[in-house]
């Protein structure tokens, strides 16, 4: 997960289907598509039904966006939470945030964190 993400240029293409703006699905458009469903665990088999079509392209777009604004809610929380509960000695209630998220989370880089702080939560405080 070391490569750079192109979610800001997802992000950007949803604002623009909100805003009712034309989105031309050109060659550059749904690799960045394909790139970018693939970082947030869409199949290729449904990214590429998806991308047959303007609709489908669209609505790829917008689950995408759903699954990086969703995910990162949750995983933010979690990890405020699990934070905040080792801090008070509940070391268990720590773990079952992130066990949490764990079980639900998709996108392999909100999991990646949640599992690495998951790794090191029984870790004494620095």
């Amino acid at each position: 997960m070391d490569e750079p993400h192109d979610w800001d240029r997802v992000l950007g293409l949803y604002a623009r289907l909100e805003r009712n703006e034309a989105i031309e699905f050109d060659a550059d458009t749904l690799d960045l598509c394909r790139r970018a469903a693939r970082d947030v665990a869409i199949s290729s088999d449904d990214q590429e039904s998806a991308l047959r079509t303007p609709a489908g392209a669209k609505t790829l777009v917008r689950e995408m966006r759903r699954r990086i604004f969703k995910g990162s809610r949750r995983l933010s929380r979690a990890l405020v939470d699990s934070a905040r509960r080792k801090k008070s000695g509940d070391v268990a209630g720590a773990r079952e945030a992130l066990e949490t998220v764990l079980a639900v989370e998709v996108v392999p880089l909100y999991r990646e964190v949640a599992q690495t702080t998951l790794n090191y939560v029984d870790d004494p405080e620095e």
